[in-house]
């Protein structure tokens, strides 16, 4: 029997009833296509509460042997079609009933039912379409496990500077590189085409023909498809790029991200800036930047051009051949930025572990809901639905404990492996088993309560922690990566309002559980008689006694081991319950610092730097933030390294000081700051100086806004342009390099301003 990857669940209305459609891609390298006739839409409602819907056409209920969590027996209500589903959910609770699993998606409620996620056999009769799609009609389908070989196609668009016309399309994929080009005469390594029309159209025949299971590019869907789709209005052409003839449409995710997506029938479209900033952290995430900062290259335009449109209008005009080539570019780029990371890989395994599609593996509420539904529901529970109007409420972080500040020698980080997923595991932390809570429960620091018996997320979360480490023994970083995502998101989602399960006693027993064990970890390490330094969440650091050269390392497993034990010993008499915690040895810095908070006698938290294996790390400083100047990075980096091979930071000091003040360093005095709010006329208020600086361009700055301090105050920097004139270098010696340098400097009994002779009146401005 056939096997394949579900690509693209979704659903059309034939004949007035719902088919579910799955796209997908055959194990033997077909596309295809299954189309099911006989599910019907549904969900449920308490069986005393089924007569809201009585004399409702649009709906059928019959009773069933299914029960809430609270014990009621409930009905099904079925559908005439998907969309009737909220308007029946809204009649019974407008009668003051409730509703249960209303909220799925109609395919994806198919796919749950039959306890199917992205991979399926098929067991059925096939037909041939003439797009080249095998079509099933009403299989029987069953969950298979597989690794999918999809085809990726690189699309990129050159265009007006208003977008009103498409001048040139690239389209890079394993099977096919080529550049499509608007021109009136042959042009070097494109195929030209008289008038835009006539691109457009062999440009859809092209990705048809190339038959791509993933469209992806750089901003695809808010430009390259957003652009595709209006130009092909416009000239009165259809817009499909799908494996079914229908045009694509768009959406927007609500919430913070508001994330776009493009539906295209059988293909998935994934936007490589979406991909990469979920994984890799850089100064921004224009193309140019993660290109060069991934593949050591970047685009095939002059960068000293000062408005990047007019110069693709000028290659049009006089060099077509650099506009190919340009064009070629951005689309490999994007192909290998993505191949580099492995993030096609990564979201292909998310979506086999969750069942999402691939533009959507990172919805985590949806991934929460993939997992726990079919196993709820094999107990013969149905979930309520989620509440859309539901309002956030307090959820406690993790312990922080205070630090103490200082330089040290010999300190052993210690992590409690995997903290939330196992105190899960160890304490029963779960929806059921909260609701099922008796007289014998398993009582939670801040009260919540819990079954010992009945509970369906520990034993989620031990078959991810197996496959996790069979993926760890076989080498496979993918499925490795993809299954830790997916097991910190348990407890994310239990936290979040919109969640289905959310409840905030369920979300503070997980934390308070966490903060308890942080708190014992504390104590067992004291009672060892070391000096615990700092702690958070679920790591600790401790200052080891002295040792001999190389030794640190035998002593640190050593105390692990009692500090395990002892919490262990703790865990067991206070619950009675096994523990399921694993405490590890993380690293051992040779050298460590922990600053004070700045300007004040206490020590900082989520910030440190250490020496370990010869490797510098730092964490929260100035050197890894990216809304510092480099500079900043240079200097700290520069001091630690001095102060951790025990020589004197201060001359050092004085040549970075130096070399800003002769102006050797100005491109290292450049800021990057978000403009968090979205546009910059929402900043009314007040006026931070990456808002003056972007009010002060001609033009587009981009949502990171790159700017120095000169003596007329923020100035914009933009791509291609030199430095602004007049930088306050001053300000960068006193408001950037003074109080990383003292951070550093206090800890040896010294002062940046009397290191560097500076004159007294400096140190009030």
């Amino acid at each position: 029997m056939p096997r394949g990857f579900i690509l693209h669940p979704t659903y059309r209305v034939r004949d007035g009833r719902p088919v579910v459609w799955l796209f997908g891609r055959l194990e033997s390298g077909e596309a295809f296509l299954v189309e099911e006739r006989r599910f019907r839409p549904y969900f449920f409602v308490r069986a005393a509460d089924a007569g809201a819907l009585a004399g409702d056409r649009r709906a059928s209920v019959e009773p069933t042997e299914l029960r809430d969590l609270e014990g009621a027996a409930l009905a099904r209500v079925f559908a005439d079609l998907p969309a009737t589903v909220p308007r029946l959910r809204e009649r019974v609770e407008r009668a003051g009933g409730r509703s249960f699993e209303a909220d799925i998606r109609f395919p994806y409620r198919f796919l749950i039912d039959a306890n199917i996620r992205a991979g399926v056999e098929i067991a059925g009769p096939a037909a041939a379409l003439e797009s080249g799609l095998v079509r099933f009609v009403d299989p029987e389908l069953r969950p298979a496990e597989l690794r999918p070989q999809l085809r990726s196609l690189s699309i990129d668009l050159e265009t007006a500077p208003d977008a009103s016309r498409i001048h040139a399309a690239a389209l890079v994929s394993a099977e096919a590189e080529e550049v499509h080009l608007v021109s009136r005469r042959p042009v070097a390594g494109a195929v030209v085409h008289a008038d835009e029309a006539s691109l457009l159209v062999a440009v859809a025949a092209r990705v048809r023909a190339i038959d791509p299971d993933l469209l992806v590019g750089w901003n695809v869907v808010d430009f390259d498809l957003r652009t595709w789709a209006a130009r092909c209005q416009a000239l009165g052409l259809p817009d499909g790029l799908g494996r079914v003839e229908e045009a694509m449409t768009f959406q927007v995710d609500p919430g913070f991200t508001r994330q776009s997506r493009a539906s295209i029938p059988g293909r998935m479209v994934l936007d490589g800036i979406a991909l990469v900033r979920d994984a890799v952290r850089l100064e921004d995430y224009r193309l140019e930047t993660a290109a060069r900062a991934l593949l050591g290259r970047g685009k095939l335009i002059d960068q000293t051009a000062g408005d990047p449109a007019a110069e693709i209008e000028r290659m049009l005009r006089e060099d077509p051949e650099a506009l190919v080539r340009y064009n070629r570019e951005d689309a490999r780029l994007v192909l290998e930025i993505l191949e580099r990371e492995g993030l096609v890989a990564l979201a292909v395994e998310r979506s086999l572990l969750s069942g999402m599609q691939l533009d959507r593996v990172g919805a985590s509420i949806a991934c929460f809901d993939r997992l726990y539904l079919p196993e709820l529901r094999r107990r013969g529970l149905v979930a309520p639905s989620g509440d859309p109007e539901r309002k956030a409420a307090p959820v406690a972080g993790g312990a922080v404990l205070d630090s103490v500040p200082g330089l040290f020698r010999d300190v052993a980080v210690f992590d409690w492996k995997s903290l939330y997923p196992s105190l899960i595991r160890t304490f029963n932390l779960d929806p059921l088993a909260h609701a099922r809570a008796g007289d014998d429960a398993i009582v939670a620091p801040n009260g919540a309560r819990f079954s010992r018996s009945e509970a369906i997320l520990p034993g989620i979360i031990e078959r991810l922690m197996a496959s996790r480490e069979a993926a760890k023994r076989r080498g496979d970083r993918h499925a490795d990566q993809a299954l830790k995502i997916m097991m910190n998101a348990l407890f994310g989602v239990l936290g979040a309002a919109s969640c289905r399960f959310f409840d905030p006693a369920i979300a503070n027993a997980v934390t308070s559980f966490g903060q308890q064990t942080l708190g014992w970890t504390r104590e067992a390490f004291e009672a060892a008689g070391v000096r615990v330094l700092y702690g958070d969440t679920d790591s600790v650091f401790v200052q080891l006694p002295e040792v001999q050269p190389g030794g640190a390392g035998a002593i640190a497993e050593r105390l692990r081991d009692e500090a395990a034990r002892q919490v262990a010993r703790r865990v067991r008499e206070a619950y009675a319950v096994e523990p399921r915690l694993e405490l590890e040895l993380e690293r051992v810095y040779e050298r460590f610092f922990l600053p004070h908070v700045r300007g004040g006698g206490a020590g900082s938290k989520k910030r440190y730097a250490g020496l370990a294996g010869g490797r510098l790390e730092l964490v929260g400083l100035e050197s890894v933030r990216r809304d510092w100047p480099a500079v900043a990075a240079r200097l700290q980096r520069g001091m630690l390294e001095r102060i951790f091979a025990d020589a004197d930071p201060v001359p050092f000091v004085r040549e970075v000081v130096a070399a800003v003040r002769s102006g050797a360093l100005d491109a290292e005095l450049v800021y990057a700051k978000r403009v968090r709010k979205g546009a910059l006329e929402r900043y009314t208020a007040t006026t931070p100086p990456h808002v003056q600086a972007a009010r002060k361009a001609s033009g587009p700055v981009g949502p990171v806004v790159r700017y120095v301090i000169a003596r007329s105050g923020p100035e914009p920097v933009l791509p291609g342009r030199p430095l602004p004139e007049g930088i306050d270098r001053e300000h960068a010696v006193l408001k950037v390099l003074r109080p990383v340098a003292d951070a550093i400097l206090r800890e040896l009994g010294r002062e940046f301003d009397e290191a560097l002779d500076l004159p007294r009146q400096l140190t009030l401005v």
